[in-house]
């Protein structure tokens, strides 16, 4: 790599930021796309094979180190196993952009096929890729499609089997954790607002709607439009707040 242009190297450095691949992948791709960085990662995206061979049997061990012992998942116990192994608190965001990858259906369980599945699709067959991989998945919440594709896995992730709504304490911390990525300055008083006023489980409209309120309408409120097509519990915390929480500041 020395060899090379300093605007090649840059290019090879953010292209393993974004990706967490190694080197050789990077200058790869990159002079396969002739060093336009987007164009390089296209092609490490839709061509699986230039991240290297996938060991399936690694895999495969893999997921019977954290596999439950009486069943074929892995359960939270595996999981927290998992978290310990990768150095990162459970309770991490990035948790839940793995989980993400993993198409996983439910909050603390992977199936063979969603954590084998994940792990192929990352292009990683061992612990030690898998933490190499932790930083490209912290960016990909700076992207903003993949943020809303996130936000909105979250809400079906998160939720008890079988019903329709997010319990109004999972949807709390789910908001609490999705939206300091965010820097959305009324998170808290919502929060409170729902636990005050509501006390019920949140609806997936409610759920999607929040986060483009909290895209569009400024922290004032000053363009917040009551005419608009948004769920009554997201107009009711607007008038709560115009006249509790923002009136003072005024």
């Amino acid at each position: 790599m020395h060899k090379l242009a300093r605007g090649h190297r840059d290019k090879i450095q953010q292209f393993m930021m974004i990706t967490g691949a190694g080197d050789k992948v990077a200058l790869q791709a990159l002079k396969a796309s002739d060093w336009h960085l987007d164009g390089a990662l296209d092609i490490f995206y839709s061509h699986p094979q230039i991240r290297g061979v996938i060991d399936s049997r690694r895999l495969e061990e893999l997921y019977q180190r954290y596999k439950d012992p009486y069943g074929d998942m892995i359960m939270v116990d595996g999981i927290t196993q998992l978290c310990s192994d990768m150095q990162v608190d459970p309770q991490d965001i990035v948790m839940l952009v793995l989980s993400w990858h993993m198409k996983a259906a439910t909050m603390c369980e992977y199936s063979r096929e969603e954590f084998i599945g994940g792990l192929q699709s990352l292009g990683v067959d061992s612990l030690e890729k898998l933490q190499e991989k932790i930083p490209a998945l912290r960016t990909e919440l700076k992207d903003e499609q993949k943020f809303r594709e996130i936000y909105n896995f979250a809400f079906g992730w998160a939720k008890e089997k079988g019903q329709k709504s997010l319990a109004l304490d999972t949807a709390i911390g789910m908001w609490q954790l999705l939206f300091a990525e965010k820097n959305w300055p009324l998170v808290d008083e919502w929060c409170q607002f729902l636990q005050v006023r509501h006390n019920k489980a949140i609806s997936r409209d409610t759920w999607s709607q929040l986060l483009e309120f909290a895209k569009t309408v400024d922290p004032s409120l000053t363009n917040y439009d009551p005419e608009g097509a948004w769920p009554y519990l997201i107009d009711e915390f607007v008038e709560h707040a115009t006249q509790n929480v923002l009136a003072p500041r005024r």
